[in-house]
Protein backbone atom coordinates (compact mmCIF):
# COMPACT_ATOMS: atom_id res chain seq x y z
CA UNK A 1 0.00 0.00 0.00
CA UNK A 2 3.09 2.43 1.08
CA UNK A 3 5.08 1.32 -1.98
CA UNK A 4 2.17 1.75 -4.50
CA UNK A 5 1.47 5.34 -2.86
CA UNK A 6 5.36 6.41 -3.25
CA UNK A 7 5.20 4.66 -6.88
CA UNK A 8 2.20 7.12 -7.68
CA UNK A 9 3.67 10.26 -6.25
CA UNK A 10 6.58 9.81 -7.67
CA UNK A 11 5.60 9.49 -11.15
CA UNK A 12 3.13 12.31 -10.53
CA UNK A 13 6.65 14.83 -9.64
CA UNK A 14 8.88 13.17 -12.83
CA UNK A 15 6.34 13.53 -15.01
CA UNK A 16 7.14 17.07 -15.41
CA UNK A 17 10.43 16.31 -16.43
CA UNK A 18 9.04 13.91 -19.47
CA UNK A 19 8.99 17.14 -21.54
CA UNK A 20 12.08 18.23 -20.74
CA UNK A 21 14.09 16.41 -23.12
CA UNK A 22 12.01 17.82 -26.37
CA UNK A 23 12.33 20.97 -25.31
CA UNK A 24 15.61 21.06 -25.30
CA UNK A 25 15.67 19.66 -28.70
CA UNK A 26 13.61 22.44 -29.90
CA UNK A 27 15.98 24.48 -28.87
CA UNK A 28 18.56 23.04 -30.91
CA UNK A 29 20.63 21.25 -28.57
CA UNK A 30 21.90 18.05 -29.51
CA UNK A 31 20.13 14.90 -28.87
CA UNK A 32 23.12 13.42 -26.79
CA UNK A 33 23.89 16.31 -24.78
CA UNK A 34 19.92 17.08 -24.44
CA UNK A 35 19.91 13.27 -22.81
CA UNK A 36 22.51 14.27 -20.44
CA UNK A 37 20.43 17.03 -19.25
CA UNK A 38 17.36 15.51 -18.99
CA UNK A 39 18.87 12.54 -16.64
CA UNK A 40 21.22 15.61 -14.12
CA UNK A 41 17.86 17.39 -14.09
CA UNK A 42 15.97 14.08 -12.78
CA UNK A 43 18.97 13.03 -10.75
CA UNK A 44 18.85 16.46 -9.06
CA UNK A 45 14.86 15.97 -8.74
CA UNK A 46 15.37 13.12 -7.11
CA UNK A 47 17.92 14.24 -5.04
CA UNK A 48 15.79 17.31 -3.58
CA UNK A 49 12.97 14.57 -3.58
CA UNK A 50 15.09 12.00 -1.01
CA UNK A 51 16.69 15.39 0.65
CA UNK A 52 12.82 16.49 2.13
CA UNK A 53 11.82 13.15 2.56
CA UNK A 54 14.71 12.13 4.98
CA UNK A 55 14.17 16.25 6.62
CA UNK A 56 10.48 15.19 7.55
CA UNK A 57 11.36 11.49 8.67
CA UNK A 58 13.68 12.92 10.82
CA UNK A 59 11.80 15.38 11.81
CA UNK A 60 8.25 13.19 12.56
CA UNK A 61 10.27 10.04 13.65
CA UNK A 62 13.35 11.78 15.71
CA UNK A 63 12.31 15.07 17.03
CA UNK A 64 8.69 14.44 17.13
CA UNK A 65 9.08 10.95 19.00
CA UNK A 66 12.00 12.30 21.36
CA UNK A 67 9.43 15.26 22.77
CA UNK A 68 6.67 12.52 23.33
CA UNK A 69 9.39 10.73 25.02
CA UNK A 70 10.20 13.37 27.36
CA UNK A 71 6.33 13.63 29.07
CA UNK A 72 6.00 9.55 29.51
CA UNK A 73 6.83 7.95 32.32
CA UNK A 74 8.86 5.02 31.39
CA UNK A 75 13.05 5.48 31.51
CA UNK A 76 13.42 2.91 27.99
CA UNK A 77 11.88 5.87 25.24
CA UNK A 78 14.67 8.59 26.96
CA UNK A 79 17.21 5.88 26.50
CA UNK A 80 16.39 4.86 23.24
CA UNK A 81 16.50 8.94 21.71
CA UNK A 82 19.74 8.85 23.82
CA UNK A 83 21.47 6.63 21.81
CA UNK A 84 19.58 8.13 18.43
CA UNK A 85 17.68 4.80 17.80
CA UNK A 86 14.75 6.62 15.77
CA UNK A 87 17.33 8.71 14.24
CA UNK A 88 18.64 5.78 12.38
CA UNK A 89 15.12 4.27 11.90
CA UNK A 90 14.25 7.51 10.00
CA UNK A 91 16.66 7.28 7.28
CA UNK A 92 15.59 4.35 6.31
CA UNK A 93 12.53 5.86 5.10
CA UNK A 94 13.95 8.26 2.16
CA UNK A 95 16.33 5.01 1.31
CA UNK A 96 13.34 3.32 0.73
CA UNK A 97 11.80 6.42 -1.93
CA UNK A 98 14.98 6.69 -3.21
CA UNK A 99 14.69 2.81 -4.27
CA UNK A 100 10.97 3.39 -5.60
CA UNK A 101 11.63 6.27 -7.10
CA UNK A 102 14.49 5.87 -9.40
CA UNK A 103 13.02 3.65 -11.81
CA UNK A 104 10.92 6.19 -12.68
CA UNK A 105 12.84 9.38 -12.75
CA UNK A 106 15.81 7.73 -14.75
CA UNK A 107 15.80 6.30 -17.88
CA UNK A 108 19.53 5.00 -18.37
CA UNK A 109 19.56 1.54 -16.93
CA UNK A 110 22.72 2.05 -15.70
CA UNK A 111 22.13 4.68 -13.63
CA UNK A 112 18.59 3.13 -12.17
CA UNK A 113 20.98 0.12 -11.15
CA UNK A 114 23.79 2.25 -9.62
CA UNK A 115 20.62 4.28 -7.71
CA UNK A 116 19.07 1.22 -6.45
CA UNK A 117 21.68 -0.48 -5.00
CA UNK A 118 22.92 2.45 -3.39
CA UNK A 119 19.79 3.14 -2.08
CA UNK A 120 19.45 -1.18 -0.49
CA UNK A 121 22.83 -0.49 0.77
CA UNK A 122 22.24 2.83 2.20
CA UNK A 123 18.65 1.17 4.01
CA UNK A 124 20.78 -2.44 5.34
CA UNK A 125 23.62 0.38 6.77
CA UNK A 126 20.84 2.21 8.26
CA UNK A 127 19.29 -0.80 9.79
CA UNK A 128 22.72 -1.88 10.95
CA UNK A 129 23.35 1.23 12.77
CA UNK A 130 19.78 1.43 14.71
CA UNK A 131 20.07 -2.41 15.65
CA UNK A 132 23.75 -1.50 17.16
CA UNK A 133 22.50 1.32 19.06
CA UNK A 134 19.70 -0.23 20.06
CA UNK A 135 21.83 -2.72 21.76
CA UNK A 136 23.79 -0.07 23.54
CA UNK A 137 20.70 1.09 24.17
CA UNK A 138 19.04 -2.32 25.81
CA UNK A 139 22.67 -2.47 27.62
CA UNK A 140 21.86 0.40 29.69
CA UNK A 141 18.38 -0.07 29.85
CA UNK A 142 19.02 -3.76 31.90
CA UNK A 143 21.89 -2.89 34.06
CA UNK A 144 19.66 -0.25 35.47
CA UNK A 145 17.26 -3.47 35.79
CA UNK A 146 17.41 -4.83 39.64
CA UNK A 147 17.55 -8.45 38.75
CA UNK A 148 20.00 -7.97 35.40
CA UNK A 149 22.25 -5.16 37.08
CA UNK A 150 24.80 -7.49 37.87
CA UNK A 151 24.63 -9.92 35.12
CA UNK A 152 26.67 -9.75 31.93
CA UNK A 153 23.97 -8.33 29.97
CA UNK A 154 26.39 -6.67 27.49
CA UNK A 155 27.54 -9.68 25.81
CA UNK A 156 24.44 -10.99 24.80
CA UNK A 157 23.52 -7.66 22.96
CA UNK A 158 27.13 -7.21 21.89
CA UNK A 159 26.72 -10.74 19.82
CA UNK A 160 23.55 -9.84 18.89
CA UNK A 161 25.59 -6.51 17.03
CA UNK A 162 28.10 -8.46 15.55
CA UNK A 163 25.62 -11.08 14.18
CA UNK A 164 23.71 -7.75 12.88
CA UNK A 165 27.19 -6.40 11.14
CA UNK A 166 28.03 -9.78 9.92
CA UNK A 167 24.40 -10.29 7.84
CA UNK A 168 25.14 -7.04 6.92
CA UNK A 169 28.46 -7.39 5.46
CA UNK A 170 26.77 -9.84 3.54
CA UNK A 171 23.96 -8.08 2.45
CA UNK A 172 26.13 -5.64 1.03
CA UNK A 173 28.57 -8.25 -0.97
CA UNK A 174 25.13 -9.60 -2.08
CA UNK A 175 23.87 -6.21 -3.63
CA UNK A 176 27.22 -4.84 -4.99
CA UNK A 177 27.48 -8.25 -7.09
CA UNK A 178 24.00 -8.61 -7.47
CA UNK A 179 24.21 -12.35 -6.05
CA UNK A 180 21.38 -13.57 -3.70
CA UNK A 181 21.65 -13.61 -0.16
CA UNK A 182 21.26 -17.54 -0.12
CA UNK A 183 23.20 -18.21 -2.81
CA UNK A 184 26.16 -16.07 -1.37
CA UNK A 185 25.99 -17.95 2.01
CA UNK A 186 26.11 -20.92 0.15
CA UNK A 187 29.06 -20.76 -2.04
CA UNK A 188 31.32 -19.11 1.01
CA UNK A 189 31.62 -22.67 2.78
CA UNK A 190 35.22 -23.01 0.77
CA UNK A 191 36.43 -19.40 2.18
CA UNK A 192 34.77 -20.19 5.65
CA UNK A 193 38.46 -21.38 7.06
CA UNK A 194 40.11 -18.20 5.92
CA UNK A 195 36.72 -16.52 7.96
CA UNK A 196 37.27 -18.51 11.06
CA UNK A 197 41.23 -17.73 11.45
CA UNK A 198 40.58 -13.97 10.78
CA UNK A 199 37.78 -13.58 13.44
CA UNK A 200 39.38 -16.40 15.48
CA UNK A 201 39.23 -14.04 18.81
CA UNK A 202 36.01 -12.71 18.06
CA UNK A 203 34.76 -16.13 17.36
CA UNK A 204 36.42 -17.43 20.77
CA UNK A 205 34.60 -14.41 22.57
CA UNK A 206 31.33 -15.20 21.28
CA UNK A 207 31.45 -18.60 22.28
CA UNK A 208 32.80 -17.61 25.74
CA UNK A 209 30.76 -14.71 26.30
CA UNK A 210 27.78 -16.97 26.07
CA UNK A 211 29.02 -20.04 27.99
CA UNK A 212 29.78 -17.01 30.81
CA UNK A 213 26.16 -15.11 30.26
CA UNK A 214 24.29 -18.43 30.04
CA UNK A 215 25.63 -20.31 33.08
CA UNK A 216 25.83 -17.44 35.30
CA UNK A 217 29.79 -17.59 35.84
CA UNK A 218 30.67 -14.29 36.38
CA UNK A 219 28.86 -10.98 36.93
CA UNK A 220 29.74 -7.03 36.52
CA UNK A 221 30.78 -6.45 40.42
CA UNK A 222 32.37 -9.47 41.19
CA UNK A 223 35.05 -10.09 42.91
CA UNK A 224 37.43 -12.60 40.86
CA UNK A 225 41.54 -13.82 41.08
CA UNK A 226 43.29 -14.79 37.82
CA UNK A 227 46.49 -15.38 38.53
CA UNK A 228 47.62 -16.12 34.64
CA UNK A 229 46.98 -12.53 34.09
CA UNK A 230 47.38 -11.36 37.31
CA UNK A 231 43.98 -9.78 37.83
CA UNK A 232 42.64 -9.65 41.51
CA UNK A 233 39.76 -7.40 41.80
CA UNK A 234 36.40 -6.69 40.96
CA UNK A 235 34.96 -6.89 37.44
CA UNK A 236 33.63 -3.49 36.10
CA UNK A 237 33.23 -4.50 32.78
CA UNK A 238 32.06 -7.75 30.98
CA UNK A 239 32.15 -7.54 27.20
CA UNK A 240 32.44 -10.12 23.80
CA UNK A 241 36.28 -9.03 23.84
CA UNK A 242 37.14 -8.36 27.38
CA UNK A 243 36.60 -8.55 30.68
CA UNK A 244 37.91 -5.29 32.61
CA UNK A 245 38.82 -5.92 36.29
CA UNK A 246 40.29 -2.80 38.27
CA UNK A 247 42.74 -4.70 40.83
CA UNK A 248 42.63 -3.60 44.64
CA UNK A 249 45.83 -1.57 44.18
CA UNK A 250 43.83 0.38 41.09
CA UNK A 251 45.06 -0.67 37.81
CA UNK A 252 42.96 -2.56 35.65
CA UNK A 253 43.47 -6.23 34.23
CA UNK A 254 42.04 -6.74 30.97
CA UNK A 255 41.26 -10.68 31.10
CA UNK A 256 40.06 -12.42 27.55
CA UNK A 257 36.78 -13.86 28.01
CA UNK A 258 37.63 -17.50 26.54
CA UNK A 259 40.37 -17.25 29.07
CA UNK A 260 38.04 -17.40 32.00
CA UNK A 261 36.27 -20.13 30.11
CA UNK A 262 39.35 -22.40 29.28
CA UNK A 263 41.64 -21.90 32.33
CA UNK A 264 40.57 -21.60 35.86
CA UNK A 265 39.65 -18.57 38.41
CA UNK A 266 38.26 -17.51 41.14
CA UNK A 267 35.02 -16.30 41.92
CA UNK A 268 34.22 -15.17 45.43
CA UNK A 269 30.77 -13.99 45.01
CA UNK A 270 29.58 -17.55 46.41
CA UNK A 271 31.70 -16.11 49.46
CA UNK A 272 29.95 -12.40 49.29
CA UNK A 273 26.73 -13.89 49.37
CA UNK A 274 27.12 -16.72 52.40
CA UNK A 275 26.92 -15.72 55.98
CA UNK A 276 30.96 -15.55 56.56
CA UNK A 277 34.48 -15.64 54.73
CA UNK A 278 36.26 -18.09 55.46
CA UNK A 279 39.95 -18.81 57.83
CA UNK A 280 42.07 -21.45 57.31
CA UNK A 281 45.45 -20.92 58.89
CA UNK A 282 48.08 -23.19 60.85
CA UNK A 283 50.61 -22.29 63.58
CA UNK A 284 53.53 -25.06 64.26
CA UNK A 285 53.89 -26.46 67.24
CA UNK A 286 57.40 -27.57 68.39
CA UNK A 287 56.57 -31.86 69.06
CA UNK A 288 59.47 -31.75 71.72
CA UNK A 289 57.24 -29.46 74.03
CA UNK A 290 53.73 -31.80 73.99
CA UNK A 291 53.72 -33.64 76.96
CA UNK A 292 50.82 -35.65 79.48
CA UNK A 293 49.06 -33.61 81.71
CA UNK A 294 50.17 -33.67 85.21
CA UNK A 295 47.63 -32.97 88.42
CA UNK A 296 49.42 -29.52 88.57
CA UNK A 297 49.27 -28.58 84.90
CA UNK A 298 45.39 -29.77 85.11
CA UNK A 299 44.48 -27.63 87.95
CA UNK A 300 46.40 -24.82 86.18
CA UNK A 301 44.23 -25.39 83.19
CA UNK A 302 41.06 -25.62 85.54
CA UNK A 303 41.54 -21.94 86.79
CA UNK A 304 40.91 -20.73 82.59
CA UNK A 305 37.16 -20.13 82.15
CA UNK A 306 36.93 -21.95 78.75
CA UNK A 307 38.14 -25.26 80.49
CA UNK A 308 36.89 -25.88 83.73
CA UNK A 309 33.77 -27.87 82.46
CA UNK A 310 35.85 -29.33 79.61
CA UNK A 311 38.48 -30.87 81.94
CA UNK A 312 36.26 -32.00 84.94
CA UNK A 313 34.11 -33.92 82.16
CA UNK A 314 37.17 -35.30 80.22
CA UNK A 315 39.21 -36.22 83.85
CA UNK A 316 35.89 -38.22 85.01
CA UNK A 317 34.92 -40.01 81.02
CA UNK A 318 38.90 -40.95 81.56
CA UNK A 319 39.07 -42.29 84.96
CA UNK A 320 36.14 -44.35 84.63
CA UNK A 321 37.84 -45.96 81.26
CA UNK A 322 40.79 -46.49 82.88
CA UNK A 323 39.11 -48.10 86.13
CA UNK A 324 36.56 -50.25 83.83
CA UNK A 325 39.43 -51.64 82.25
CA UNK A 326 42.12 -51.89 85.32
CA UNK A 327 45.14 -50.38 84.35
CA UNK A 328 48.55 -49.18 86.20
CA UNK A 329 48.16 -45.49 86.61
CA UNK A 330 51.61 -45.41 87.65
CA UNK A 331 53.20 -46.04 84.21
CA UNK A 332 52.28 -43.04 82.13
CA UNK A 333 51.95 -45.25 78.78
CA UNK A 334 49.04 -47.15 80.39
CA UNK A 335 45.17 -46.16 80.23
CA UNK A 336 44.21 -42.42 78.61
CA UNK A 337 45.74 -39.28 79.77
CA UNK A 338 44.84 -35.96 78.39
CA UNK A 339 48.16 -33.78 76.99
CA UNK A 340 48.80 -30.08 76.80
CA UNK A 341 48.66 -29.93 73.09
CA UNK A 342 45.19 -32.06 73.51
CA UNK A 343 43.65 -29.26 76.11
CA UNK A 344 45.01 -26.36 73.82
CA UNK A 345 43.30 -27.52 70.95
CA UNK A 346 39.66 -27.90 72.85
CA UNK A 347 41.19 -24.24 74.50
CA UNK A 348 41.03 -22.90 71.12
CA UNK A 349 38.13 -24.84 70.08
CA UNK A 350 35.86 -23.06 73.02
CA UNK A 351 37.32 -19.80 72.00
CA UNK A 352 36.57 -19.04 68.57
CA UNK A 353 32.88 -20.41 69.74
CA UNK A 354 32.55 -17.74 71.96
CA UNK A 355 34.18 -15.03 70.09
CA UNK A 356 31.81 -12.47 68.54
CA UNK A 357 33.27 -12.46 65.16
CA UNK A 358 33.12 -15.84 64.43
CA UNK A 359 29.77 -17.39 62.57
CA UNK A 360 29.02 -20.19 64.59
CA UNK A 361 26.43 -21.30 62.05
CA UNK A 362 28.91 -22.46 59.65
CA UNK A 363 31.84 -24.44 60.32
CA UNK A 364 34.03 -23.93 63.44
CA UNK A 365 37.03 -27.07 63.39
CA UNK A 366 40.47 -26.93 65.18
CA UNK A 367 42.20 -29.87 63.87
CA UNK A 368 45.96 -31.29 63.94
CA UNK A 369 47.79 -31.93 61.11
CA UNK A 370 50.63 -34.19 59.23
CA UNK A 371 53.70 -33.71 61.53
CA UNK A 372 56.24 -32.39 59.31
CA UNK A 373 60.07 -31.66 59.91
CA UNK A 374 59.30 -28.12 61.26
CA UNK A 375 57.15 -29.51 63.94
CA UNK A 376 52.89 -30.30 63.92
CA UNK A 377 50.33 -27.88 62.97
CA UNK A 378 47.19 -27.06 64.24
CA UNK A 379 44.90 -26.25 61.78
CA UNK A 380 42.23 -23.46 62.57
CA UNK A 381 39.12 -23.80 60.12
CA UNK A 382 36.30 -21.40 60.86
CA UNK A 383 33.96 -18.47 59.05
CA UNK A 384 34.25 -15.19 60.36
CA UNK A 385 30.54 -13.05 60.02
CA UNK A 386 32.17 -10.01 57.99
CA UNK A 387 33.05 -10.41 54.62
CA UNK A 388 34.77 -6.93 54.16
CA UNK A 389 38.91 -7.37 53.61
CA UNK A 390 39.96 -4.62 55.61
CA UNK A 391 37.86 -5.76 58.86
CA UNK A 392 38.59 -9.41 57.75
CA UNK A 393 42.20 -9.50 57.94
CA UNK A 394 41.77 -7.35 61.21
CA UNK A 395 39.68 -10.09 62.67
CA UNK A 396 41.94 -12.63 61.31
CA UNK A 397 45.25 -10.76 62.80
CA UNK A 398 43.14 -10.70 66.17
CA UNK A 399 42.63 -14.33 66.87
CA UNK A 400 46.21 -15.53 65.56
CA UNK A 401 47.31 -12.82 67.94
CA UNK A 402 46.02 -14.18 70.93
CA UNK A 403 46.34 -17.74 70.26
CA UNK A 404 50.38 -17.30 69.65
CA UNK A 405 50.35 -15.46 73.25
CA UNK A 406 48.70 -18.28 75.08
CA UNK A 407 50.38 -21.21 73.69
CA UNK A 408 53.01 -20.63 76.10
CA UNK A 409 50.27 -21.48 79.27
CA UNK A 410 50.01 -24.72 77.72
CA UNK A 411 53.77 -25.39 78.42
CA UNK A 412 53.37 -26.04 74.85
CA UNK A 413 56.13 -23.57 72.10
CA UNK A 414 55.63 -22.31 68.85
CA UNK A 415 58.14 -23.39 65.89
CA UNK A 416 60.19 -21.22 63.79
CA UNK A 417 63.46 -21.25 62.53
CA UNK A 418 66.56 -19.98 64.83
CA UNK A 419 67.75 -16.05 63.99
CA UNK A 420 71.24 -14.96 63.96
CA UNK A 421 70.71 -14.26 67.63
CA UNK A 422 69.90 -17.37 68.83
CA UNK A 423 72.74 -19.74 66.91
CA UNK A 424 76.03 -20.10 69.34
CA UNK A 425 79.09 -19.95 67.15
CA UNK A 426 81.21 -22.61 68.92
CA UNK A 427 85.22 -21.26 68.54
CA UNK A 428 87.40 -23.82 65.93
CA UNK A 429 89.16 -26.25 67.94
CA UNK A 430 91.87 -28.32 66.03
Amino acid sequence: MIENEITTKATALFGVVDGIYQMLIDWGMSPVLAGWMDEIISMTLLFILVYIVDLISRFLVHRVIGHIAKFTTAIWDDIFVEFKVFKYLAHIIPGIVFYLSAPIALKSVFWVNLFEKAALIFVVYAVIRAIHAATKALTKIFSQTGDYSNKPIQIIFQIVAVIAYFIGGISFLSIIIDVSFGTLIAGMGASMAILILVFKDTILGFVAGWQLSSNDMLRQGDWITVPKYGADGDVEEVSLYSVKVRNFDNTITTVPPYALVSDSFQNWRGMQESGGRRIKRSIIIDMTSIRFCTPEMLDRFRKISYLKDYIDQTEDTIRKYNEENKFDNSVLANGRRQTNIGVFRAYIQKYLESHPEVNHDMTTMVRQLQPTEKGISIELYFFTKVKNWVYYENVQSDIFDHVMAIVPQFDLRVFQFPSSKEVVYQPYVD
